[in-house]
C-alpha cells in the first residue's frame, strides 16, 4: 500500500504551517521547502482548504495557515480529504461481486481488520505531534530564512481568538 503524493504533500504543508511562527505561509515557500511546484501544491491544498483543515488568506501578503489548532488535526483527517478510498483490493465492493468466495471471505475480513488498525494509528497522531520539535522543523524547512511579512504578524486565525476566549472564561 502506498499513499498518494497528494496525501504526502498535504500533510507536509500542514506541518510547515504549524511550524511557521508567523502563522501565515506562502505556497511558494512551502513548495521550495519540499521541492515541489506551486501549481502542484495549490491543486492539493484546494480540497484541504475546503475541508477546513487549512485557511486561505487572500491579498498581497496572503497565504495559508492551519484552519484549526494543530493538536486537533489528525493525520487521518488529512488522508480522508486527499485519498480516494482506503480499499486495499476490490474485495467488498460491488465490482467484486463476481468473486466465488462470497461474503464470508476471511481474506476480506483480514484486510478490513488491517485497515482499521492503520486508521486507528493515524487517528492517534496530530499535526502538533509531527511538529513537537518546532524549532528543529522550522530550521530544517528553512522557515526562519523566509522574511516575515507585515500582515502575517498581525493576523491570527479565527480559532486562535476562540481558544484565547475559552481559556479566559469569556
Amino acid at each position: 500500500m502506498r499513499l498518494s503524493k497528494q496525501s504526502n504533500y498535504a500533510v507536509r504543508a500542514l506541518i510547515y504551517c504549524a511550524a511557521n511562527p508567523t502563522g501565515l505561509s506562502r505556497i511558494r515557500d512551502i513548495g521550495t521547502a519540499f521541492g515541489v511546484s506551486e501549481m502542484f501544491l495549490f491543486k492539493i491544498l484546494v480540497p484541504v482548504g475546503r475541508s477546513g483543515l487549512l485557511e486561505t488568506v487572500r491579498g498581497r501578503n496572503g497565504g495559508v495557515r492551519l484552519g484549526a489548532p494543530a493538536d486537533t488535526i489528525r493525520i487521518i483527517d488529512v488522508l480522508r480529504v486527499t485519498e480516494e478510498d482506503f480499499d486495499l483490493t476490490e474485495c467488498g465492493r460491488e465490482t467484486c461481486s463476481h468473486c466465488p468466495l462470497g461474503a464470508g471471505c476471511i481474506y476480506e475480513t483480514a484486510l478490513g481488520e488491517a485497515m482499521r488498525a492503520f486508521a486507528q494509528v493515524l487517528e492517534s497522531y496530530t499535526i502538533a505531534d509531527l511538529v513537537a520539535d518546532g524549532e528543529g522543523i522550522a530550521l530544517a524547512l528553512g522557515i526562519n530564512d523566509v522574511p516575515a511579512r507585515p500582515s502575517a504578524a498581525r493576523t491570527s486565525p479565527p480559532w486562535a481568538a476562540r481558544a484565547l476566549a475559552d481559556r479566559s472564561g469569556h
